[in-house]
Order: C-alpha cells, then structure tokens, then sequence
C-alpha cells in the first residue's frame, strides 16, 4: 500500500498550495501529486434533528493497476420509513482524475425496490443506462463523473488548492447536470472521532431552496467527515464521520 505521507520532502518543495491551506496541513500536501489513491474504510451515524437515524460506510479498494471501487452502503430508519441502499463505483485514477466505468445503485425498503446501472465507455465515448435501450443521448465530456466518483476529484482538487470546483455528473436514472462548489473557510468541528479541522465547502444550486455543505478533514487525507442537507432553510439530515482506518 502507498503510504500517503511517504512523498512530503519532495513534494513540498515543488507544490504551491494556497496560503489558506499552507498553516491548516502542510503535513498532509505531501500526497497531492501521488497517481494512487488509498483504500480505506470509513462509517458514519446519519441524524435528523439530533437523533440518530440510521448508519452509513464507505469503502475505497483497489482492483488492479489504476482501477478501483468505491462502495456505500446506508441504513436509514425513522418513524415507519425505511431505506437501504447500496452503491458501487467501478473507476480508474491517473494524472489525478477520476473516470468512471460502471456506476450501480440498488435500494430497498418502504416503497418499490430499485436498482440503476450506467457504464461509460471512453473509447466509444457513449454512455448508457439500464433504464435506457440505446446509449444517452447526452453530450460526452472528458470531465464526466458519476454519483460517486466526482467526490473523490473533488478531494484531490482541494487538496489542490483549488477553491471553485464544478464537475459534469450523469447521475443514477442517467440525467447529465453539473455539480458546482465553493470553499468557505476552515472550521474547526466536534465530531464523534473528537474535535477536527476541516475545510468547510458549500455546494452551489441555481435557487435557494436547497443547501448542502460538506466538511472535509485533511488529517484524514481530506476524507467527508461531516456533511448537511437543507432544504427551506430546514435540516433534512446530516452526516459525521465515527470511523477511519487505512487498509
């Protein structure tokens, strides 16, 4: 396994990192430029109004060479609602990008069971969907991520420097829209795992109806370790991190 500390007195030296970053984890710059990402295992408590509702994981694994799989998997049971679902990334990671080859979402509980599948073939530069005969008839774009894969890019951008971020995403019924962000600050947090600086960063909708806000904690490689969901200026849930280990 690639240690991601393993590069920092040689990549400090070469990285130019934004002078909001530098005094928050020069420690952790050392792993900008690595073309490998490192497997881990993460578990979350997901809450409505302060009470926990439900739980989460996410796990990054390596397969071959520059080929890995992101899998997540939640829990949610509140009142007589009830939601399971499971969903796995298929990708390839070099030159620090993502490129997603197959995305599939099942989820079961109350109401219907579903499942979603999308593969993207980038030699055929076509995309399609099991909910679909024939390839999208969407435009095919190098930048293009799925429901999953762009937040890894979006942790390699951040730990980039980078403050705007905005990534094309054919989403699980095969929708192409963008995903736009924007760094707010640092803040320090209180989580389960302790109290952990993060980089707070707002997610960007053409109206304000909806907000959602992410924290990301490079003491644990930039991972999610909190995240907020609003809609009306009314929480819908929120997400804190319980659990990381590298494997």
């Amino acid at each position: 396994m690639t240690n991601p500390f393993q590069f920092k007195a040689q990549r400090t030296q070469n990285k130019k990192i934004s002078a909001w970053l530098v005094g928050l984890s020069a420690f952790f710059s050392c792993s900008l430029l690595a073309n490998t990402l490192t497997p881990y295992h993460a578990e979350y408590q997901i809450l409505r109004k302060g009470s926990v509702q439900g739980s989460a994981t996410r796990d990054l694994s390596k397969i071959d060479g520059n080929t890995y799989q992101l899998e997540y998997q939640s829990d949610i049971k509140w009142m007589i609602f009830n939601d399971k679902r499971t969903e796995i990334s298929m990708f390839t990671f070099d030159n620090n990008r993502t490129q997603p080859i197959h995305y599939d979402m099942t989820r079961s509980g109350t109401g219907p069971d579903k499942e979603y599948t999308v593969s993207f073939d980038h030699t055929k530069k076509t995309i399609t969907s099991n909910k679909k005969k024939y390839p999208l008839d969407i435009t095919w774009q190098t930048e293009q991520q799925d429901a999953q894969t762009y937040q890894i890019q979006l942790r390699r951008d951040i730990k980039a420097g980078k403050t705007k971020l905005s990534y094309p995403i054919v989403d699980k019924k095969g929708n192409q829209r963008n995903y736009d962000f924007e760094v707010e600050g640092e803040e320090t947090i209180t989580l389960p795992i302790g109290n952990v600086k993060t980089i707070r960063i707002k997610r960007l909708y053409d109206n304000d109806k909806r907000q959602a806000t992410v924290w990301l904690a490079p003491e644990y490689d930039y991972m999610l370790v909190k995240m907020y969901k609003g809609k009306k200026g009314i929480e819908q849930f929120q997400v804190q991190m319980t659990k990381y280990d590298i494997k």
